[in-house]
């Protein structure tokens, strides 16, 4: 059973650490920044791949720093990612950074994850979070292609539609609930089926 509680963060409130600059690194650094892109990432390592450099390039709050990791490198970080080929250093930092209470994510070890990054759809305001516990990313990444081609292109519109309707809804919680669950069950049953 799948235990995990799946939370959105704002990670522009937070300063997030990113320890490695090779082909992993590349993959965390490509979606923190595809999902936040104002985020203020630091990227310790000693060697930096061109394509992190080309997409910090792109990122103002994006700052490499060319060296190896030290343990001041997590002082006053909210959010660490593993991201090397170094299974003793991510040991070594994760003890630290569970004396230090900062949430760490460690690169296909799931035994030393606070927390997992899942595969993720997007559509407009639209985000949706797959998570198979750690166990398959290759499952998590057929669901998202399975979600991004059934979720309808015009979703922003509909969800637009909805605010407007909702501020517009009178009664208690449960009334608008009620009227809402009603104008979006349509949604559901006239979805076309990947077949049509």
């Amino acid at each position: 059973m799948n235990r995990l509680f799946p939370v959105f963060l704002k990670l522009e409130t937070l300063d997030v650490l990113l320890v490695g600059g090779g082909n992993v690194g590349l993959e965390k650094l490509t979606a923190l920044l595809q999902n936040s892109p104002d985020t203020a990432v630091t990227v310790v390592a000693p060697l930096i791949r061109d394509e992190v450099r080309q997409l910090a390039g792109q990122h103002p709050r994006v700052r490499l720093v060319e060296r190896a990791f030290e343990f001041r490198d997590l002082d006053h970080t909210d959010l660490v990612i593993l991201a090397t080929d170094n299974p003793a250093l991510h040991a070594t930092i994760k003890t630290e950074t569970r004396q230090r209470r900062i949430l760490t994510n460690v690169a296909d070890t799931p035994h030393l994850c606070d927390l997992y990054l899942g595969s993720i759809v997007q559509k407009g305001d639209l985000k949706i979070a797959i998570s198979t516990n750690g166990k398959s990313p290759t499952l998590a990444k057929r669901l998202r292609e399975f979600f991004s081609e059934i979720i309808p292109d015009n979703i922003q519109e509909i969800l637009d539609n909805l605010v407007v309707i909702r501020e517009r809804i009178k009664g208690d919680f449960q009334a608008k609930v009620k009227q809402l669950n009603d104008l979006t069950e349509g949604l559901v049953k006239e979805a076309p089926s990947k077949d049509s």
